[in-house]
């Protein structure tokens, strides 16, 4: 039953009362950000959520526009501007995506969503996570987000799926508070988020 019906409930009204209570940070970071990505403090892109469908992700610009002499984008530790570092080691880049979650695209809890390249990559197993709304925290993301691999992450996506429960999202939660100001897991060794998913090492379903 939480599953299905009461887990959207407590998504809605968690993401009306977290976007209240925030919104004087939410304008603070606003206007920091406007400054430091020339009017741009917002950032668009689709992604696939429940069952694949595309809708459109809202964060915190955390990068500029920044590129190399060819045209083509530097690289992410490049373009990472000193208050977008900030904004992402505390998370505060998240915050727009309560809007995502009062829409129905996003829950609180689930498997991140990721890039919509990314989905003919998936193995059948792999693909499951997208049988649950994408969340803004997950298990995944508890157990060390950008500083784990991508097989780990996907196991701990479907890990969740299969163990969706009110406790359970609890208690990612509040470990999410405790990763948030332990500043833990935040990118992989060298990089300044996450390196991109390239498929399987191996073929197996």
């Amino acid at each position: 039953m939480y599953k299905h019906s009461l887990k959207r409930l407590v998504d809605f009204f968690v993401a009306l009362s977290g976007l209240l209570i925030l919104s004087p940070l939410f304008v603070l970071v606003t206007v920091g950000l406007y400054i430091a990505n020339n009017g741009r403090p917002f950032f668009f892109q689709e992604r696939p959520g429940k069952n694949g469908r595309i809708f459109k992700i809202i964060k915190f610009k955390t990068m500029n526009d920044r590129k190399d002499e060819e045209g083509n984008l530097l690289s992410d530790t490049d373009r990472l501007t000193p208050v977008g570092a900030f904004v992402r080691k505390t998370s505060l880049d998240e915050i727009p995506q309560l809007i995502n979650v009062l829409k129905g695209d996003m829950a609180l809890i689930g498997p991140r969503p990721l890039l919509v390249q990314y989905l003919p990559l998936y193995s059948d197993v792999q693909r499951r996570r997208h049988d649950v709304r994408p969340g803004i925290t997950g298990w995944a993301q508890v157990n060390g987000r950008n500083a784990i691999s991508w097989e780990q992450k996907f196991e701990y996506d479907v890990w969740y799926v299969n163990n969706v429960s009110f406790l359970v999202d609890v208690r990612i939660f509040f470990l999410t508070i405790k990763k948030v100001f332990i500043r833990e897991g935040i990118s992989a060794e060298g990089q300044a988020t996450m390196e991109a998913f390239k498929g399987n090492k191996t073929n197996n379903k």
